[in-house]
């Protein structure tokens, strides 16, 4: 197996769901997880409805900036809506980028809910084909992320339902348009991802993604027509004690031509704990075949998810989505977002 991947490896769902070639694509998937962080999926037949966000997503960021502003993220407490150029950051600095974000259905937040439960809300959509489109894409979309986790349980040696307590409510999609941007601008900083499970990308021929190997080059993501990026995010990487550890990774923004991305977020359960988290993730990686070293290998990096400051991952997504959607923060948890400026993860 490698130790410094220089390409991402392609993994054939329709292989995987055939019994004759499944367990020859079941190992390439656990390399894939175990050793790179991320992949491509082919053959999911979700290729039309892929093309058909694409084919849709011109038309939609040129909606008139009263349109946008109308579904704006700074409505939302559970910072979903329309964010226009520069307003979110990363690692620090500027993203150059605009997007709407969305959830999948979910109950609204209550006055006696948890603080940390209005993460979970309605969507704002600016017209009703945008809510046609999503509600069509999430949905098939959640049907692949529960199919693909099962047959990653199944390639680390676990049993189908292993990771099936871990899921939440809310996924939640993005539409992103990167606009064409000086040299070596960043439309999103180097970062894992913090939100959940795994991480499902469709992207645009453009290109622009880049994933950090383990001698530190960063290896381009070059896209691959029909394809969803699948990898590792930080919700999985807690639950396997860091066997299997998210991937860092960037984009670089075009320079000549606009490019669009789609990333579907796979939720991990708001309520769920530290101590819990920490139960589950001992008996999951006794059961998981890789060397002992690999197993005590420590994760050193900052995380929310796995501090011992927040109550649960739900307080831990809040707190990540306070910082890097900061106006919507201070507008919505004023008093949280003071108490988490002061404190050092």
């Amino acid at each position: 197996m490698s130790t410094s991947f220089t390409s991402i490896p392609l993994v054939n769902f329709a292989r995987l769901r055939n019994p004759e070639t499944k367990d020859a694509e079941l190992a390439l998937l656990r390399d894939s997880v175990f050793n790179v962080g991320f992949l491509y999926l082919t053959h999911t037949g979700l290729e039309p409805m892929i093309e058909e966000a694409q084919t849709r997503l011109p038309d939609l960021f040129a909606l008139s900036a009263d349109e946008k502003l109308s579904v704006g993220m700074l409505n939302s407490p559970h910072f979903l809506g329309y964010t226009g150029l520069g307003s979110e950051t990363t690692a620090r600095q500027t993203d150059i980028r605009e997007q709407f974000d969305f959830g999948t259905e979910c109950k609204e937040w209550r006055e006696q809910d948890p603080f940390w439960q209005r993460l979970e809300g309605p969507s704002q959509f600016p017209n009703a084909w945008v809510r046609d489109l999503v509600g069509r894409y999430t949905t098939a979309m959640s049907e692949l992320g529960r199919e693909f986790v099962h047959f990653v349980a199944e390639s680390l040696s676990l049993p189908l339902d292993a990771f099936d307590q871990f899921p939440g409510e809310m996924s939640r999609l993005k539409f992103v348009k990167y606009p064409p941007a000086a040299p070596g601008s960043q439309g999103v900083g180097p970062h894992k991802d913090s939100i959940g499970l795994f991480t499902f990308l469709a992207q645009d021929s453009v290109g622009g993604l880049q994933v950090l190997n383990k001698s530190g080059e960063w290896i381009d993501a070059t896209p691959v027509p029909g394809s969803l990026v699948v990898n590792v995010a930080q919700g999985f990487e807690a639950i396997t004690g860091g066997v299997c550890s998210g991937t860092t990774h960037r984009v670089v923004a075009p320079t000549a031509t606009t490019r669009y991305s789609i990333p579907f977020f796979q939720a991990v359960r708001l309520n769920l704990r530290l101590e819990e988290l920490k139960r589950s993730t001992q008996e999951i990686i006794k059961k998981i075949p890789v060397s002992d070293d690999k197993k005590k290998r420590a994760v050193n990096v900052p995380s929310e998810l796995i501090s011992p400051l927040y109550e649960c991952f739900g307080e831990a997504q809040l707190r990540n989505r306070i910082f890097s959607h900061p106006d919507v923060g201070q507008k919505w948890y004023p008093h949280l977002y003071q108490k988490y400026s002061l404190q050092v993860l």
